[in-house]
């Protein structure tokens, strides 16, 4: 995982693509609250924002 990381930060740095800093912390953060979500009390409240 955390080799992903760095290698994406790498990546980013070599090519001056910073901008895709927030997309992927947007893209990562949905994932968490997706995978957190599933089972739980708080389920019917994220449905209701999608």
């Amino acid at each position: 995982m955390w080799d992903l990381m760095k290698d994406l930060w790498g990546l980013m740095k070599a090519r001056k693509k910073y901008w895709l800093m927030p997309i992927i912390t947007v893209f990562v953060l949905l994932g968490a609250l997706i995978v957190l979500s599933q089972g739980s009390v708080i389920a019917p409240f994220i449905y209701t924002l999608f």
